[in-house]
C-alpha cells in the first residue's frame, strides 16, 4: 500500500460540536450532549435538565467514553445541586449507571466532595453548588490538558518504537473528542502522527456491537482528513498476518492495580495477535483510569449489554421492527452473549501511555507510583 505519508497534513476538521458542554439558560442550568447514537447520520443535541435524564443518556449510550463519563458525573452532581435535587440520590444514581468505567465514579465523587466540603463549611446550597460546578469545570480542563501530554508522550514513544515514521496504526472503538474533554486518549495519538505527517494508514475496527469503531472513529477520522480504511473486527488477523500493522492503539475503561485494563470487547483478541507477530499493543488512557482499588483484572466488573444489540442492527431513520428497536438479524427467541468489555493482563500490553508519560513494562509498582505523584487520582 503505496500511501504517501513524508509532509505534514492539514487538519480538515469543520468546526465540531462539543460531546458535552454546561449551559445556564433563563429556565435554568442544562448539560448538553451530543448524541452519539445518531452519529454519523445526523449530529442532534440533548438537553439534560436533571440527573435521571443524564443516567438514560449513559444507558443509551448517547454519551460515552471513560474520560467523558467522568466529566459528565460531574457535571451531573452539579446539575443536581444546581436545580435543587437531592445531590446524593443522584449522585449514588450516576456512579452506577456504568459498572466498569471508573472514570465515571471519579468525577462524580469529586463533585460530590467539593458539594460536601462546602455544604459544611457555609450551610449554603447556592455556595455548594457552585463549588461542585467548579469541582467539574476543573475536572473537564485538566482532562483536555491531560489529552494534549497523552498525545504528545504517545508520538514520541511510537517514534521510539517506530523509527522512520509512515506508521500504520490499528485502533479498535472509539478514543477521540467524543469520549474527552480534548482531543481524546489512543485516537489523539494517532492524529498527533497524522498532523506531523507521520501516519500512513489509520486501521479502523468497527468494533462490535454497538459499531463504535465503523460509526464514530471513521466519523472523527473523515473530519481530520486521516487516512483510514474501516475492517470487521474479524479481519484484523489477516492484517497483521499480511504485515500491514506497526502498532495497535486503544484506550480503556479501567485499568487495574496489575496492569490489567478492560476495554472495548474485541481488544484482548488483538493484544495476543499483536503478541504473536511482533507488534506493539498500546494503552492509551488517563491516570483518572487507572483504579488503585481493582486489584486485577480479575476483580474488574464487565458490564452486559441487552443481547438485541448483537441479533439486530439499528441504524439512524431506518424503520425498525426488532423487540429492541432494530431490524432482527438472527431467528426469533435467539440468545447473545454481549459483555462490552473484555480484560487484557499486563504481560501483553507492551506499554501504558497517560499524561505523565509512558510506562513499559507495565508492572503493578510503576503503575502505583505513577498515580501517587499525580494529583489527577482522587479516588475518594
Amino acid at each position: 500500500m503505496a500511501d504517501q505519508y513524508a509532509q505534514p497534513r492539514e487538519d480538515k476538521r469543520p468546526t465540531e460540536i462539543p460531546a458535552i458542554r454546561w449551559e445556564e439558560p433563563p429556565e435554568g442550568p442544562v448539560l448538553v450532549l451530543l448524541d452519539q447514537t445518531r452519529l454519523p447520520a445526523e449530529e442532534v443535541e440533548l438537553v439534560c435538565t436533571d440527573a435521571s435524564a443524564l443516567v438514560e443518556a449513559i444507558h443509551s449510550l448517547a454519551v460515552r467514553g471513560a474520560p467523558l463519563l467522568g466529566i459528565a458525573g460531574a457535571y451531573g452532581v452539579a446539575l443536581a445541586a444546581a436545580r435543587g435535587f437531592d445531590v446524593e440520590e443522584a449522585a449514588q444514581a450516576l456512579e452506577g449507571a456504568r459498572p466498569t468505567a471508573v472514570n465515571l465514579s471519579v468525577g462524580v465523587r469529586r463533585a460530590r466532595s467539593a458539594h460536601r466540603a462546602e455544604l459544611t463549611r457555609t450551610g449554603d446550597p447556592t455556595a455548594a453548588a457552585t463549588a461542585a460546578l467548579a469541582a467539574a469545570r476543573t475536572l473537564h480542563q485538566q482532562d483536555a490538558e491531560a489529552s494534549a501530554r497523552m498525545a504528545a508522550h504517545g508520538l514520541a514513544l511510537l517514534d521510539e518504537l517506530l523509527p522512520g515514521g509512515g506508521h500504520r496504526i490499528l485502533t479498535h472503538c472509539n478514543t477521540g473528542s467524543l469520549v474527552s474533554g480534548g482531543e481524546g486518549t489512543a485516537l489523539a495519538v494517532a492524529l498527533a502522527a497524522h498532523r506531523a505527517g507521520q501516519l500512513r494508514r489509520l486501521w479502523v475496527d468497527e468494533t462490535r456491537p454497538l459499531l463504535q469503531g465503523a460509526r464514530l472513529t471513521a466519523y472523527e477520522a473523515a473530519r481530520h482528513g486521516m487516512a483510514y480504511t474501516l475492517l470487521t473486527d474479524n479481519a484484523a488477523g489477516s492484517l497483521f498476518a499480511a504485515g500491514e500493522v506497526d502498532a495497535v492503539l486503544i484506550g480503556a475503561d479501567r485499568i487495574a492495580a496489575d496492569g490489567s485494563v478492560a476495554n472495548k470487547v474485541g481488544s484482548y483478541p488483538l493484544a495476543v495477535l499483536a503478541r504473536y507477530h511482533h507488534v506493539p499493543f498500546i494503552v492509551v488512557a488517563p491516570l483518572t483510569t487507572v483504579d488503585p482499588q481493582t486489584p486485577d483484572g480479575a476483580s474488574i466488573e464487565v458490564e452486559q449489554r441487552p443481547g438485541f444489540e448483537v441479533t439486530e442492527v439499528t441504524a439512524p431513520q431506518v424503520p425498525v421492527a426488532g423487540a429492541g428497536g432494530g431490524i432482527p438479524v438472527a431467528p426469533l427467541g435467539a440468545q447473545a452473549y454481549n459483555p462490552a468489555f473484555d480484560v487484557t493482563p499486563p504481560e501483553l500490553v507492551t506499554a501504558i501511555v497517560t499524561e505523565e508519560g509512558a510506562v513499559s513494562p507495565v508492572t503493578a509498582e510503576v503503575l502505583a507510583e505513577l498515580c501517587a505523584r499525580s494529583r489527577q487520582v482522587t479516588i475518594s
